[in-house]
């Protein structure tokens, strides 16, 4: 795992998407087609602004959405698919998004979304880390031993509170209980990852994930077994982290 520590939340979006961008250029260079997971939240929010400027020939590249709550409507200030359609899809000519579908059947859903997923190999995960230390919505403890590509999960409390924490609710008992999320094992297959984790409210869950081993008691830990991954932080997240 690379760890890069930036001053700002901006300098740190603008480093994780070149990054990014760089690595998906490399995958357009050396085959056809290339596959990306984006994920959502406010932690998300410079990173994917920087992407969007990046020169990448975004037809061909196709975008799978790592989770969405069971229930939300599209037009639900929470909804995870606006966000993404907002905040990304709308904003470069890509080749196709794959959204996850909060309001259909979740097995149904599930099972369309892992024979979509099946066919592609991911070259580049965006995704970041939870208070909780939750990997999109695999909260802990996770299921480490699933290869399943989608999975329905339950959210816990710190998970709820900080989705209401954020503002995306008006209160807590508004957010759901459940949610279709990308397995952990799914986005370990991921070429590379790109982890963008701004704010002093992650600086716990990045100390757990840095300095414990891996446990699905912290599930940003299973980042540390694999090969590719860069881990950016700001001043305010990496502040728990001893100072070298």
């Amino acid at each position: 795992m690379e760890i890069d520590i930036q001053r700002t939340k901006e300098v740190l979006g603008k480093t994780a998407a070149a990054n990014g961008a760089e690595l998906i250029r490399k995958a357009l260079w050396r085959k056809d087609h290339a596959s990306i997971i984006v994920a959502t939240g406010s932690s998300q929010f410079e990173m994917l602004s920087e992407l969007t400027r990046e020169e990448i020939d975004w037809s061909r590249v196709t975008a799978f959405h790592l989770d969405e709550y069971i229930g939300i409507p599209f037009r639900h200030p929470a909804s995870f698919r606006k966000y993404l359609k907002e905040r990304f899809a709308d904003k470069v000519a890509i080749r196709e998004f794959h959204y996850i579908d909060g309001e259909a059947n979740p097995s149904g859903e599930i099972g369309r979304l892992n024979k979509l997923i099946e066919q592609h190999h991911i070259d580049v995960a965006f995704i970041g880390i939870g208070e909780n230390g939750h990997l999109a919505f695999n909260d802990p403890p996770a299921d480490f031993e699933t290869t399943a590509p989608y999975i329905e999960v339950e959210l816990d409390h710190a998970c709820r509170q900080q989705q209401f924490n954020e503002g995306w609710f008006p209160s807590i008992d508004e957010v759901p209980e459940k949610a279709i999320s990308m397995s952990v094992s799914h986005i370990l297959k991921s070429t590379s990852i790109i982890c963008t984790v701004p704010g002093e409210r992650k600086a716990e869950a990045v100390k757990r994930t840095i300095e414990n081993g891996i446990t699905p008691d912290i599930p940003a830990s299973a980042l540390k077994s694999h090969d590719s991954v860069f881990l950016y932080l700001d001043q305010d997240s990496s502040s728990m982290l001893p100072r070298l």
